[in-house]
């Protein structure tokens, strides 16, 4: 096991990973921007420091100034969290090559499946299905048409290094696929050094479908099931659950057996999610690896009663698995909401400010991880989400009745906040009957303006 941890991030994942090191006995190091000095979660780490200025490219981006406060901590390792640095290769190779450990996998595999057409192709050697599409990137519009021609329109043009909806379009025709291979090359080249492109059939109303793997360096896979994450907007998650309405018990299997293989061809290690869409059909299609621990991993945590960072950690350290696949059980029903300080009033514009008052709700299944406290303020440089609201009841509908209440109960005083939207969500006929897809949001938020 690791003696002493730095942690590469900020806000609730770097208090997250702070209580975790503490249950193992591990120090912690948490380095801070000038924005975050105030942040509750420092007085909790063993040891703090400043790494730069609040822009994220002088601090949680400054490779050379993180890498220095490890040397200078004589720490064994990073856990880079989600975001920033989590899934950049250079910055695994770099703490490999300063004999500092990485908590997630080697840079050799974030490259490989970080880089989607390759992903792609490692998805289809080990017999995940994929949906239809280009063999790899699409060299010019020529072959873009030719494609689509083959597999049908619409398509999706689709970034080979993008995330979050960058580098992203759909092309319903062959002028909207000129325009969109153009703007998706260039969103993604501005936004990831990269704009190469590959063409996926569009599939209509998906789910969003991704399965949580962990991994040793002995080649031991397990998959601890699904989420689902098809309430989104503009690619950006509102709310995950598990387990998902939309699976079979046999598609259930089938699923996470396809994460384990994927997980296998690309000697994946520690925490991890295969990303899939499911369509109207029961049919799945792989389209992404997250190499890194994700924002909704605590949704897992609920249905399981694992510690999913504790296992990062341990995984990372050359620690072998501690259960098998038939030691995973699964109980009850989860659904988590990200608590945003944005305003879905003012097409989601961010909402920075002193926290007047910062109440979490609680009682029976009711969990809150969140940085934030009366008196914090929120500051305007990074990510908006100020906290994940999660409940576990037996079923979905007692889930969903707890997740009102304490949405109900949750104060927040001093920003605006997706409180209000989530309530309206979760109130939806469509959402509660389960049957609901990843355009859901959109098709809601037009229908409603259209109403009032």
């Amino acid at each position: 096991m690791f003696r002493r941890i730095l942690i590469a991030n900020r806000g609730e994942i770097a208090q997250r990973i702070i209580r975790a090191c503490r249950e193992l006995g591990v120090e912690t190091v948490a380095v801070y921007s000038n924005a975050d000095a105030d942040a509750l979660y420092l007085r909790q780490a063993d040891e703090t420091i400043c790494i730069g200025a609040a822009p994220a490219a002088e601090s949680y981006l400054n490779i050379p100034s993180i890498i220095a406060a490890a040397e200078i901590a004589d720490v064994d390792a990073i856990h880079p969290g989600y975001g920033f640095l989590a899934e950049n290769a250079h910055f695994a190779e770099v703490c490999r090559s300063c004999k500092i450990g990485f908590i997630g996998p080697a840079p050799e595999v974030i490259s490989a499946v970080g880089d989607k057409a390759r992903a792609r192709v490692i998805a289809m050697e080990a017999k995940v299905p994929v949906v239809p599409g280009s063999d790899g990137l699409v060299k010019d519009e020529n072959e873009a048409i030719r494609v689509a021609q083959k597999i049908g329109y619409p398509v999706m043009i689709k970034a080979t290094s993008g995330g979050g909806g960058r580098g992203l379009r759909v092309a319903s025709n062959e002028p909207s696929l000129k325009t969109g291979l153009r703007a998706a090359a260039a969103e993604a080249l501005a936004a990831f050094g990269d704009g190469d492109v590959y063409i996926e059939k569009f599939i209509e109303r998906p789910r969003h479908v991704e399965v949580q793997i962990l991994a040793d360096s002995d080649g031991n896979v397990v998959h601890l099931g699904e989420r689902d994450c098809s309430v989104q907007r503009r690619h950006q998650k509102l709310i995950e659950e598990s387990p998902s309405t939309s699976l079979s018990p046999r598609l259930r299997t089938k699923i996470g057996e396809a994460a384990v293989r994927m997980a296998k061809a690309s000697n994946y290690t520690t925490a991890g999610t295969v990303e899939f869409l499911v369509d109207a059909q029961q049919n799945f299609y792989f389209i992404e690896v997250n190499a890194r621990i994700q924002v909704e991993h605590t949704v897992t945590e609920m249905v399981t009663g694992l510690d999913l960072i504790a296992e990062q950690i341990r995984t990372a350290a050359g620690m072998p698995l501690r259960f098998r696949q038939k030691d995973i059980v699964h109980s009850g029903h989860c659904i988590e909401c990200r608590i945003n300080a944005e305003d879905p009033t003012k097409d989601f514009r961010p909402s920075p400010g002193q926290l007047r008052a910062f109440v979490p709700p609680g009682g029976p299944g009711v969990r809150v991880d969140s940085h934030c406290y009366g008196g914090y303020h929120v500051p305007p440089n990074y990510d908006s989400m100020i906290g994940k609201l999660l409940v576990h009841r037996p079923t979905r509908d007692e889930a969903i009745r707890t997740m009102l209440r304490a949405l109900d109960e949750f104060v927040i005083d001093g920003v605006a906040t997706t409180i209000p939207l989530l309530k309206e969500i979760l109130n939806n006929a469509e959402f509660r009957g389960g049957a609901h897809d990843t355009g859901f949001v959109e098709r809601w938020f037009s229908s409603h303006k259209e109403g009032s």
